[in-house]
C-alpha cells in the first residue's frame, strides 16, 4: 500500500486507502486499539464501537460548545451498558456507543460517516455523533475529539461486542461532489450504468427498482417481526426464511410498500465505479415518494467494474400505502472524486461482501 506523506499537498477528494493508512499514521485518526488491516477500505475508513454504551431517553445532537458526555450527565444516559462479553440492543431502543476510533483533523480535511451496508440490510439506524455537533455524520474540519455512534435497531435486535463495526468514514479535502455537468461528462466517456440502462442525470445519477423478475422469482424480501437476534459479526450464519418473507414477482410488476415495514429491493441499473470515484445515496427524497430507501448509501471506488453489481435499496414506508412500479426512480446517487485513483479496488481480492451483488441480503444471511 503506497503512502503519500501529510507534508504533501493533497488535491481537492476523498481520501484513498494508501492516504487513509498515512492518517492512522500520523495519528490524525486516533486509535484506542490497534488499527485492523481490514478497517481500511479503498475509500474509507472502518469505525469500530467501544466497550461502553448508553441506553439514552432520546436521539440528540449536543449543539455548539457542548459535549456529548456533558449531555449523557445531564440526564439523556438513563444506563451504561458494559459490551465486553456482548451486550444486546433491542428494536424501539435508542443507544449511543463510544468509538474505538477518535479524530484530530488539520483545518484543511473535514469528514462524513454513512452506516456500513450490512447495518442498513438489516434495518439498524446507525448515525455519527461529535462534541459540539450540529448535525448527524457530519465532521467539520479541524475536529478534534472523541467518535460516537447513535444506534438505534428498528426490526431486529442485534448483539454487538467491541470490535463491532456498524459504520464508516471518509476524510474529505475540500468540495468532493461533481455537479451534474461533470458527471454528464464522466457518464459520457464511461459506463458507468451497465450496457442496458443509461440513467438520468438530476441532482445525481437517478436510479431505478426492478420488479421484472429480471434477478429471479423473488421481487424483493420484506423483513418479518419478532425474530431472533442478528449477532452482527457472524457471517451466513442465518435463514433468510426466519427473519424475511420473499414477495414473489407480480405479473403487473408493481409493489405496495406498507406503512413502518422494511424491504429489500434491487435496481435496475448495474454500477460501474471508476476508480478514482465514489458514491453515495441520499436516504430520503421527499421529490420520489413517501418511503426511505438506502440507509447505507456509500460505494467504493470498483464497485460493479470486476462483474455486474445492482445497489441494493433499503426502503421503509412512511404514514401512507405507497405503489412503486418496476423502472420507477427510486433515489438518487451523488459522485465524488477521489485524490487519486485507488490503490485496491472494491471486488473479489478484497472479498468483498457485496462483489457481483443482484438482490442480496446482508452477509449475515446464507444463500437462499
Amino acid at each position: 500500500m503506497r503512502r503519500r506523506s501529510l507534508d504533501t499537498p493533497h488535491p481537492l477528494g476523498v481520501f484513498a486507502e494508501d492516504d487513509l493508512a498515512a492518517l492512522v499514521a500520523a495519528e490524525t485518526i486516533t486509535l484506542s486499539a490497534q488499527c485492523g488491516e481490514c478497517q481500511i477500505q479503498p475509500a474509507s475508513f472502518d469505525l469500530t464501537l467501544g466497550q461502553r454504551a448508553w441506553r439514552i431517553r432520546a436521539a440528540f445532537l449536543p449543539g455548539p460548545a457542548r459535549s456529548v458526555k456533558s449531555c449523557l450527565d445531564e440526564g439523556l444516559g438513563l444506563h451504561v451498558l458494559d459490551l465486553t462479553d456482548g451486550a444486546v440492543l433491542e428494536t424501539g431502543c435508542v443507544y449511543l456507543v463510544e468509538l474505538r476510533e477518535g479524530l484530530a483533523l488539520p483545518p484543511t480535511l473535514s469528514a462524513r460517516a454513512n452506516p456500513k451496508s450490512s447495518t442498513g440490510r438489516i434495518d439498524v439506524f446507525v448515525r455519527l455523533v461529535t462534541d459540539d455537533g450540529t448535525a448527524y455524520d457530519e465532521v467539520p474540519a479541524g475536529y478534534t475529539g472523541p467518535l460516537y455512534a447513535e444506534v438505534s435497531p428498528r426490526t431486529f435486535s442485534i448483539v454487538v461486542r467491541p470490535g463491532s463495526s456498524l459504520n464508516q468514514l471518509r476524510i474529505r479535502h475540500g468540495e468532493t461532489r461533481l455537479s451534474d455537468e461533470a458527471l454528464g461528462e464522466r457518464a459520457r466517456r464511461e459506463d458507468l450504468t451497465g450496457p442496458r440502462h443509461h440513467g438520468h442525470i438530476h441532482q445525481g445519477l437517478c436510479v431505478s427498482v426492478d420488479l421484472s423478475g429480471d434477478l429471479g422469482p423473488v421481487a424483493a424480501w420484506r423483513a418479518k417481526k419478532h425474530t431472533g437476534l442478528i449477532d452482527v459479526d457472524r457471517v451466513a450464519a442465518l435463514r433468510p426464511e426466519a427473519y424475511f418473507d420473499p414477495l414473489p414477482v407480480m405479473q403487473d410488476q408493481f409493489l405496495i410498500l406498507d406503512p413502518g415495514e422494511f424491504y429489500i429491493l434491487a435496481s435496475q441499473e448495474e454500477l460501474r465505479l471508476p476508480d478514482d470515484l465514489a458514491a453515495e445515496m441520499a436516504p430520503i427524497d421527499a421529490d420520489l415518494g413517501a418511503f426511505r430507501v438506502h440507509y447505507a448509501g456509500f460505494f467504493d471506488p470498483g464497485f460493479g467494474l470486476e462483474a455486474p453489481s445492482r445497489a441494493v435499496l433499503e426502503v421503509r414506508g412512511y404514514d401512507a400505502p405507497f405503489l412503486i412500479r418496476h423502472g420507477q426512480t427510486m433515489a438518487r446517487l451523488t459522485f465524488e472524486r477521489l485524490t487519486r485513483p485507488v490503490s485496491r479496488r472494491y471486488g473479489e481480492a478484497l472479498k468483498s461482501h457485496y462483489h457481483g451483488q443482484g438482490l442480496r441480503l446482508s452477509k449475515h444471511f446464507a444463500a437462499p
